[in-house]
């Protein structure tokens, strides 16, 4: 070992030192060689890591004890987020690593990350030989005429045996890469440099890694593996956090997720920019970045999550350009969009009546429609106690009383965008829908579980009222939709069923937490699942959302968007209901009979007929597991794509709807008749008042 080091030391260049120390070897079998910019695990490693295991242990939400099972999780957790393609790693050197699955919770709790280091330096040895394959694939000529297929899907993917089975898999690869840029108008010189640089700053990027950015990704694999919200903060994570916290958001409002060495839309803001664009959507790969109007478009695939949205981020007014690609599709479309600040305005309540049919008299029945974003509280102006202080129950309920003067018959309550905000707002919101009674219930992890009631007697309207939700509904919409359908006080119409996050998170200061002291230093936090949302029924909301009274065909069903699409979310679970009193307003006689009519005024309607077309071409496209890189097949794929562009813009309307306060859609045309339908059979049976 001494000599080897000494040879080592004998080099300038310490990336030729890491590598000829790969053969030395511990005791435990394990290389020890360190990366170019890595120090190795250091003194606060092992108070952080002693943090973190004494607090998954103790205050995780699961119960989950830190055991083999988490330490499986977690190595797989960490492989994938380093090679998520399978594309750099040997089996064999996964193999190696696997000796150890079961070791990653033994060690955490002897405070110990030495691990880490040892998976990312032959990590780093890997890229490094990668990148002198491509090199040398990107010299040689490539017959697009085989008949053979890449995979695209990462499960299917196997980590290669040996050298030739990884240089075919690359060669696949740059094909793919190939073909993908001559259809995007660059070919010859032009896309092998583009891609050369490319993997080349994806290697610099990698030995660029520093220890803090190490650590996080390797306790995150592990507290991922109790549930999807489960992370650690580096201090860095943190202070850019706190930063975020004090700061009006600017930028494009969206989020944004790392998936499989992609950068993936999960989220488009309300009231942002992109939302203001219209054009992007969740599950959309962003590819490529420019600034202004005529900046040069930087290659962002396979770049670190945390530099995509330095570059996507900037000052309100100032444009960024971003190339896009959707799920199942090969063109690159670039948007230019204006970066703004998210004001509280653009995700405020906003109402709007609609007069359709006729009541008896012959005048025109009215249905008051409001578009709710968010949940939304000027925290600080309810500190201070300020006057009409903005908030989404103050707003709502002006809204309404706007619809009881202008003799409105029903509302329509427009959840589809709403992502949630804040508990107080959603269960004061609820109150103005129901008399009094229990909201939500919320159960830590000692098991004692409490309820949030609205105490306010009486209703702001008591009328027939619409819940309209989709996959995009989530947390706090989530607890107003359940409570509505528990209370049987109005209708939930949509997507099969919300978004399903039902757990709340905990942001707990390591450093404060060790020290005790005031400005204690920064050690990073850890956000960790420690309750539990339940309807007043019992039900949690947990991966299972709320189900929708009346389900509308719709993109946003099929999207890989919910809770329980992520890696081990919190089961669904039930506990006793809450005692309240039902309002009988639905029942299932009504049900069956609206579900019966909207189904036949579905089968009918051509435009549903198109939407289901689409939804077909949707599901085949994210079925789609291969591509040809056959050139004629490939860009025979890429024409018939494009053949449907002109349906295209249905489906961004229907997920990023504009800025109307709501699109006179077929879809929302369907809502509005099954609102009719609604009042008809109240009216039969004598049921609601105004």
């Amino acid at each position: 070992m001494r000599a080897l080091k000494q040879l080592a030391a004998r080099f300038r260049h310490r990336r030729l030192a890491s590598i000829l120390l790969v053969c030395a070897a511990t005791s435990l079998g394990l290389f020890t060689f360190l990366a170019a910019d890595l120090k190795g695990p250091r003194a606060n490693d092992r108070h952080i890591t002693h943090q973190v295991s004494l607090l998954l242990q103790r205050e995780h939400l699961s119960k989950h004890a830190l055991d083999d099972e988490i330490s499986q999780r977690a190595l797989q957790s960490f492989l994938k987020g380093l090679d998520p393609m399978k594309l750099y790693f040997y089996q064999s050197d996964v193999d190696e690593f696997s000796k150890y699955r079961n070791n990653l919770d033994d060690w955490l709790k002897e405070k110990k990350v030495d691990f880490a280091y040892t998976v990312f330096a032959k990590f780093l040895q890997r890229v490094d030989e990668r990148v002198a394959m491509i090199d040398k694939l990107l010299t040689m000529e490539h017959d697009f005429s085989d008949d053979e297929d890449m995979i695209i899907e990462r499960d299917m993917a196997r980590y290669p045996k040996d050298e030739q089975e990884a240089k075919n898999r690359w060669r696949k690869r740059i094909e793919f890469d190939l073909l993908i840029l001559k259809g995007d108008k660059k070919e010859g010189k032009e896309a092998v440099d583009k891609l050369k640089r490319r993997y080349h700053s994806y290697a610099k990027r990698m030995h660029q890694f520093d220890d803090d950015e190490l650590l996080e990704m390797y306790l995150t694999s592990i507290t991922t593996s109790y549930d999807p919200h489960t992370t650690f903060m580096s201090k860095s994570t943190l202070d850019n956090f706190r930063i975020q916290l004090g700061l009006k958001l600017e930028g494009i409002g969206a989020a944004l997720q790392a998936t499989d060495g992609q950068t993936v839309i999960t989220k488009v803001i309300p009231g942002g920019a992109a939302d203001k664009h219209g054009k992007l959507k969740p599950e959309d790969r962003i590819v490529s970045v420019g600034q202004g109007k005529d900046g040069e478009m930087v290659d962002v695939v396979d770049m670190k999550l945390g530099d995509v949205v330095s570059q996507i981020r900037g000052k309100a007014g100032t444009t960024v350009r971003l190339g896009v690609q959707s799920p199942g599709e090969t063109e690159t479309k670039i948007y230019t969009i204006t970066r703004a600040k998210i004001e509280l305005k653009d995700s405020e309540a906003r109402g709007v009546i609609f007069e359709e049919g006729k009541k008896a008299d012959g005048t025109p029945l009215k249905i008051g429609v409001i578009d709710l974003p968010s949940f939304y509280m000027d925290m600080e102006g309810a500190r201070n106690d300020v006057a009409n202080y903005k908030s989404t129950t103050r707003d709502m309920r002006r809204i309404l009383k706007d619809f009881r003067e202008k003799g409105v018959d029903a509302v329509v309550l427009d959840l589809r965008k709403n992502g949630g905000g804040s508990l107080t707002e959603a269960i004061n919101c609820t109150g103005l829908f129901i008399d009094h009674g229990p909201v939500v219930q919320v159960k830590d992890q000692d098991d004692r579980t409490q309820t949030y009631d609205d105490l306010e007697r009486g209703m702001a309207w008591s009328g027939p009222l619409v819940v309209v939700t989709s996959k995009f509904s989530a947390s706090a919409s989530e607890i107003l939709a359940g409570a509505i359908q528990d209370y049987h006080r109005g209708l939930i119409v949509g997507d099969e069923s919300t978004h399903g996050k039902g757990t709340v998170q905990s942001l707990l200061d390591l450093g404060s937490r060790m020290f005790q002291i005031p400005n204690a230093p920064n050690l990073g936090a850890l956000k960790i699942t420690m309750q539990q949302f339940y309807r007043p029924n019992g039900d949690s909301t947990q991966k299972r959302g709320v189900l929708a009274d009346i389900v509308l065909p719709s993109i946003s069903n099929h999207m890989d968007v919910s809770e329980g699409d992520l890696d081990y979310a919190v089961d669904f679970h039930r506990i006793p209901a809450a005692r309240f009193n039902q309002m009988n307003l639905v029942n299932n006689k009504f049900l069956n009979q609206l579900r019966n009519l909207s189904t036949a005024r579905i089968e009918k309607s051509e435009d549903f007929q198109k939407l289901q077309r689409n939804i077909q071409k949707y599901r085949e496209q994210k079925r789609q597991k291969t591509v040809s890189l056959n050139e004629t097949k490939f860009f025979a794929r890429r024409a018939e794509i494009d053949a449907d562009k002109e349906d295209e813009k249905a489906i961004e309307d229907q997920i990023n709807p504009s800025d109307e306060i709501v699109k006179r859609d077929s879809y929302f045309n369907e809502v509005i008749n099954v609102t009719l339908d609604y009042m008809r059979l109240l009216d039969t049976n004598k049921i609601a008042k105004r």
